[in-house]
């Protein structure tokens, strides 16, 4: 491969967005132009909050043949892997874990693509040398460490031979088995599973809550104004920073409006609770949710079973509702699993850190096992 420079970006939005999609060589909502560059442009990615985007770039002159949303982060929130122990062993021994070079999509626990270089020739070869990118950075900056979290396939093979350590955890998804509707679907389940369902379904019915699903061009000021409020409430009842603006919603609406799916839950003409997801040809994301009052089965409804019955009726292949949440799993979510990889520059921290994480594979097999064994599907594909 001939040489090729490498250039560091004060941010995604500095990337002309036709040249960012076309190395992302897919329609992943997370990784697109509109949603990285609407990040920074809406107050979202900040130093105070930790997040400093850089994003990498591989130029064969003036031409650009890979990238990959790159972070000097502050801090590890918003990651969705948690490392703050490896931080806090860090500070023990009196050295500096931040900064750290991420490679991520913020604020999202969800796998796509990272080592983003098209789908011409060489593609393989190109994502090495991203990486070898990514880790000439981290020396250069004298870094403690370099992170890329939720690897698709793509980025594993490029990264799982390699002195980076890898590590594993679960979430739970619904694949669809090509189920004609949400009866069939519950027709799959355990009696007892399917009769849960069912009831909680009724209770919403009973407060007089109905549900609608509005695509990001469907929803008018008012009803966008809602939906975050309601997001925000949400973080705000659990003490944590909602860290994504209203601007940034309407953005999404805006630039990506058939990507983002919206579940209005309304009581007359008041919306009580929303759901905002986004979506990609095949696979539904669930991302935000918030209510106004508690009401019996309200949020199974809105961030589940609407989001079910939705990518039955659209033949998408996937739903992915988020990180964690046992209590998916009763409701059709089955455990799979997600990689991210990291390079630990100090040998020392690096040994301790790879054991670690090899005990905590071991864990987290058995955890899957009894999962399975709480299947709620008659028939659990393995």
């Amino acid at each position: 491969m001939t040489t090729l420079d490498v250039r560091l970006h004060d941010g995604v939005a500095a990337i002309p967005a036709a040249t960012w999609d076309a190395l992302a060589a897919s329609e992943h909502p997370f990784t697109s132009h509109a949603f990285l560059s609407g990040l920074e442009a809406h107050g979202c990615i900040r130093p105070d909050y930790g997040w400093q985007s850089c994003p990498i770039g591989l130029y064969d002159g003036e031409r650009l043949v890979a990238a990959a949303p790159l972070y000097l982060k502050g801090n590890s929130h918003g990651e969705f892997v948690f490392d703050w122990s490896w931080a806090g062993a860090y500070e023990r021994h009196g050295l500096d874990y931040y900064p750290k070079l991420l490679c991520a999509v913020p604020y999202s626990p969800v796998t796509g693509p990272r080592l983003l270089v098209g789908d011409a020739p060489g593609a393989g070869e190109r994502r090495r040398t991203l990486v070898a990118a990514i880790e000439a950075q981290r020396l250069a900056m004298r870094l403690s460490s370099a992170h890329l979290n939720f690897a698709d396939a793509q980025a594993v093979e490029a990264l799982e031979r390699s002195d980076w350590l890898t590590r594993f955890d679960w979430q739970f998804h619904w694949r669809n088995r090509g189920w004609a509707d949400f009866d069939t679907f519950l027709g799959a389940l355990s009696s007892k599973k399917r009769k849960n369902i069912r009831q909680e379904r009724a209770q919403v019915a009973r407060a007089g809550i109905t549900c609608e699903i509005r695509h990001g061009d469907e929803l008018d000021d008012a009803e966008w104004h809602t939906v975050h409020a309601l997001y925000e409430a949400t973080f705000d009842a659990h003490g944590n920073h909602a860290a994504l603006t209203e601007p940034f919603f309407r953005h999404l609406g805006t630039t990506m409006p058939r990507q983002v799916v919206v579940v209005l839950c309304r009581r007359g003409d008041t919306i009580v609770a929303a759901a905002l997801c986004l979506r990609s040809a095949d696979t539904l994301y669930g991302r935000y949710w918030g209510s106004r009052e508690e009401v019996p089965g309200l949020h199974f409804e809105a961030c589940y079973y609407q989001g079910i019955d939705y990518c039955i009726r659209h033949g998408l292949a996937r739903f992915e509702p988020g990180a964690q949440g046992e209590h998916k799993l009763a409701r059709g979510f089955l455990p799979t699993r997600t990689r991210s990889f990291h390079l630990i520059a100090d040998a020392r921290f690096r040994e301790a850190i790879a054991d670690a994480l090899q005990r905590e594979s071991h864990a987290l097999e058995r955890y899957r096992d009894e999962l399975l064994a709480h299947s709620p599907y008659t028939d659990t594909p393995a």
